[in-house]
């Protein structure tokens, strides 16, 4: 039987093992071909109460395990995720619409992800503090208990994952809602993975369903710490609710992030760095570089070749033959790309290249002569859309690239490496690559954004520590204390 044999899912939700959803059942579609794939469980709300009550009682026993213990489930979760890699890449390039790259390259990360949790398990958790008076003043980090975790479809196993592995490997129980678009990715393949990994059951529960099974999920007081990636929209309604029941949250949310091109660069390798960014899988990850700032006196020469690298860029169905650029999530999303292109060309844009589709398959875009006001300029685009927008001074590029609530990520590409960092001093974000596009994300390092690209940050063993655990401050004296009482 293989990881993913639908006979072990198919219909079905995971809290104590696979069982029918309360809400019923809902369809797998591929975007690519309209294909029907297979079905999943629907979640209900009351699904979502029984998940909770469940991990919690489980929770206790397993913070209480050897850490030993909890180190090899999520060594043997990355040894899974490298020997099954070929069906889990399948499924990530029906249901995601990745090509196979990019398919890759999340499922090597997954391995990355398990391997750094498995190392948080035997960090020291502690630390011996000083007190004026006679006794020992310590420490001590403890799990939260039950962590809920909301990803959305885009990047479905590495966005899923990065909370749910450090969050098991220091001691919780974690309910994961992944976005019913991908769920098969972002959920079935996480709970089948810690279930071959030996993981007692109960401390994973797997979730598919809308806006109301999120609610839920804050909303219930056994989850004390939400970790969610998605759209800031969403997220501010995820923040409110944390802040009503006095949680914790960690709020991973949209961009508009900046390349800024200065004049010392060679074009033809900063166009091929600007494609990447703005047209990796679709455009459809926060990272994307949703602005290029081009400093004018090359402005002209760097759009005619980013259009050139565009226009060689094949789009299609990434199951079925080798492309750049697969399909759009779904119907709503694309026409929400056309519009912003549409919009933005009616108020003074030049579309250089691009700006069609066929059913989900939108052609890489390049619009030139960007109004700051226009919606390419101002909004998170989630599509394959380079808009161009040139500056005369680094003065004015520092301004351009600061005139946005966003700040996720920052590229700046140029020779002279001292000049890049001053300006990105001068730039608020939460990640700055200098010489390199903004999709840049490793498993040792803490990720987040700034303002409404929001707040807290997961990755890395410190950043861990403090997204997943509680501090606990210990006294300890040798005999009762005295007082005049």
């Amino acid at each position: 039987m293989s990881l993913l044999d639908p006979a072990i899912w198919s219909g079905r939700l995971f809290i104590d093992g696979w069982e029918r959803g309360g809400a019923g059942e809902y369809p797998v579609i591929e975007p690519a071909t309209g294909a029907h794939l297979e079905t999943l469980g629907a979640a209900s709300v009351d699904d979502v109460r029984r998940a909770a009550e469940r991990a919690a009682a489980a929770q206790v026993a397993w913070a209480a395990a050897p850490y030993g213990e909890r180190a090899a489930v999520l060594r043997r979760a990355a040894q899974i995720f490298a020997e099954q890699s070929e069906e889990i890449s399948g499924w990530l390039v029906r249901e995601a619409g990745s090509i196979p790259g990019k398919a890759g390259f999340e499922i090597a990360s997954a391995e990355s992800i398990c391997h750094e949790a498995s190392a948080l398990a035997s960090l020291p958790y502690g630390e011996v503090l000083r007190s004026s008076q006679p006794r020992l003043s310590l420490s001590r980090r403890l799990p939260v208990g039950v962590v809920g975790v909301i990803a959305p479809f885009n990047v479905p196993i590495i966005l899923s994952l990065r909370a749910v592995a450090p969050a098991l490997a220091l001691g919780n129980a974690v309910v994961l809602k992944p976005d019913a678009r991908t769920a098969v990715s972002g959920g079935v393949v996480l709970a089948r993975v810690f279930e071959e990994a030996g993981l007692p059951p109960g401390l994973l529960c797997m979730l598919p369903g809308g806006a109301d099974i999120g609610e839920a999920l804050v909303t219930d007081p056994r989850t004390r710490v939400i970790a969610f990636t998605g759209s800031t929209r969403a997220g501010r309604a995820v923040g409110m609710l944390c802040a009503q029941h006095l949680k914790r949250a960690h709020l991973e949310l949209g961009g508009n992030s900046a390349l800024v091109i200065l004049d010392d660069v060679d074009l033809e390798r900063a166009a091929s760095i600007g494609a990447w960014g703005s047209f990796f899988h679709q455009g459809q990850v926060c990272m994307t570089s949703e602005r290029h700032l081009v400093a004018s006196s090359i402005v002209e020469q760097y759009t005619a070749v980013l259009a050139k690298h565009a226009e060689a860029l094949p789009v299609g169905d990434p199951a079925s033959g080798h492309v750049a650029l697969g399909p759009i999530i779904d119907a709503s999303q694309r026409d929400k790309i056309h519009s912003i292109v549409n919009d933005t060309v009616a108020a003074g844009a030049r579309l250089v290249t691009g700006g069609t589709f066929e059913d989900l398959f939108y052609r890489p875009t390049v619009l030139a002569d960007v109004p700051t006001s226009s919606r390419a300029y101002t909004e998170e685009i989630f599509g394959p859309v380079a808009p161009i927008v040139a500056f005369d001074s680094l003065d004015e590029a520092a301004s351009l690239a600061a005139d946005t609530p966003y700040g996720l990520s920052l590229g700046i590409l140029t020779g002279d490496v001292t000049k890049a960092l001053a300006l990105a001093e001068r730039i608020p974000s939460g990640a700055v690559h200098i010489n390199d596009q903004t999709i840049n994300d490793e498993m040792v390092n803490p990720f987040g954004g700034v303002g409404d690209s929001g707040f807290g940050r997961i990755g890395g063993p410190e950043a861990n520590l403090e997204s997943f655990t509680d501090v606990q401050w210990v006294t300890i004296r040798g005999e009762l204390a005295s007082y005049p009482f």
